[in-house]
């Protein structure tokens, strides 16, 4: 890879650390390849994405110091799932490594709050943005649906007792 090509790699991974939601550092080494599209199979699906990263690339488009939390995550064979969703990537990484003893889950980060394992397996088990906002509509409805039952109530109970007053002089 010459230098035009690093410099270009650098600025692709700064804009997907940028745009993504959350990033999920895992260890793929001795996955096949059918594995490795089954893994990017699923994060599409679900709106996210995977890829080998080289860890120095990783580092200088993070601009992480010597000292860096990230420095931790980048060592060995690094592949990174990310989506915009923070929840998304951990979900699927997560679900993948159960299946997968040879996809390792290192940490992950969200901007600049870097997470352990443990985190990453925290934030799999919230629930999506998706999920969230059927929740909230579905609380914003509920009041409303009860006062269209409450005002329809007198309408319908008015037009039984027509119906019955109808029925009784037809009889």
């Amino acid at each position: 890879m010459d230098r035009a090509q690093k410099a270009e790699s650098i600025e692709t991974l700064k804009g997907v650390f940028a745009e993504a939601g959350s990033v999920v550092v895992t260890h793929n080494l001795g996955l096949t390849v059918a594995e490795m599209e089954d893994l990017r199979g699923r994060l599409r699906s679900a709106g996210g994405s995977f890829k080998v990263v080289k860890n120095r690339l990783a580092l200088k488009a993070l601009e992480a110091d010597e000292g860096s939390a990230y420095r931790g995550l980048f060592k060995g064979p690094v592949g990174i799932a990310y989506a915009n969703d923070p929840a998304t990537a951990a979900k699927v990484s997560t679900e993948f490594a159960k299946g997968n003893d040879r996809f390792v889950i290192v940490g992950g980060f969200m901007g600049e709050t870097v997470v352990d394992q443990k985190g990453v397996e925290s934030l799999s088990k919230l629930p999506s943005l998706d999920e969230i906002r059927a929740s909230l509509i579905g609380l914003i409805n509920a009041p409303a649906t009860k006062i269209a039952g409450v005002l329809q109530a007198p309408a319908g109970q008015l037009a039984r007792v027509f119906n019955a007053y109808a029925t009784k002089d037809a009889a």
